[in-house]
């Protein structure tokens, strides 16, 4: 049994950190086939409504008033506005340039979360790693402005509207850990699919609203784009998160939120064998920005 819980463990960190790291990519490929609100909700609709006939199934109680709205509106906030966010940079700029400034999202986590402020800011270590964060994502923004491309225009837009989902984000988590977990927490995979459900439905209404619909024609959408959303759909919104939640109960936290280091990485490799330009001061920036990452979580863990 101890051999198997190892095994299970190995796989649970694969899907964490390469899955995880390789969605970006894969946004990127299904977005060259479907409308940035239409894949949205294609993608979290299906994966709610698989991940809540997984919770019938393992007897979970998930049709609890309290569950289904703290749920929604975590949901609304991390999962819709983050990922409308990421798609819509992918507008932009690469998927390489969007992992690499996704990375600092536990920057924003330690800015806006007000009750830890007295600790926080208390470390000269926690405030050089948050400084030094800063400085990455101010460098990829440098790089990106009247940067012209066949495939990107307007990048400096596209590192905006990503601060603004690392900001989104960052509240929702806060949300999520002062106000739904302890609901949450008890239903874990139950929460999970009141998310994903909550967020297809809010990208319905946007694919409504900007007439998605009328821009797309299924039967010329490529295998590569279909193929892509199933792996967005099984891999990186069922597997992948239910390995996340598994190993926050069988392994320390610290160890499982390595996975913020792993992803932006995984990203920038996958992105590059996949064609994606990637410059030196991407490089640098994801190195500021991790090694930065690395500075406050290594001050949060003595």
């Amino acid at each position: 049994m101890k051999t198997v819980k190892r095994y299970a463990v190995w796989i649970a960190y694969f899907l964490i950190y390469v899955v995880w790291g390789s969605t970006y990519y894969f946004i990127g490929v299904a977005l060259h086939g479907f409308p940035t609100f239409l894949l949205g909700a294609l993608r979290f609709s299906m994966a709610g409504v698989l991940l809540l006939f997984l919770c019938f199934i393992r007897g979970e109680q998930f049709f609890r008033l309290s569950l289904v709205r703290r749920s929604a509106i975590s949901g609304i906030v991390l999962l819709f506005i983050d990922m409308a966010v990421i798609m819509l940079a992918q507008r932009y700029v690469s998927s390489s340039v969007v992992a690499i400034v996704a990375s600092s999202t536990a920057l924003w986590i330690m800015v806006f979360d007000i009750p830890m402020w007295k600790k926080t800011f208390s470390s000269v270590t926690t405030v050089v790693g948050l400084l030094l964060g800063f400085i990455g994502v101010g460098m990829l923004y440098v790089e990106q402005m009247g940067k012209e491309s066949a495939v990107y225009q307007h990048g400096e837009y596209g590192i905006l509207i990503l601060v603004a989902g690392c900001i989104s984000w960052s509240l929702g988590s806060l949300y999520a850990k002062y106000r739904s977990s302890a609901v949450e927490g008890i239903n874990g995979f139950a929460g999970s699919a009141w998310q994903m459900l909550s967020a297809g439905i809010m990208f319905w209404l946007c694919s409504g609203l900007s007439n998605d619909w009328e821009e797309v024609d299924f039967q010329t959408i490529s295998q590569a784009a279909w193929l892509s959303l199933i792996y967005l759909v099984t891999f990186g919104s069922l597997l992948a998160y239910s390995a996340y939640v598994w190993l926050l109960k069988v392994r320390p936290a610290t160890e499982v939120a390595t996975h913020a280091y792993v992803n932006p990485v995984v990203a920038v490799v996958i992105g590059g064998l996949g064609g994606e330009d990637i410059t030196f001061i991407q490089l640098i920036g994801l190195a500021v920005i991790l090694c930065s990452v690395m500075l406050v979580n290594k001050k949060k863990t003595e």
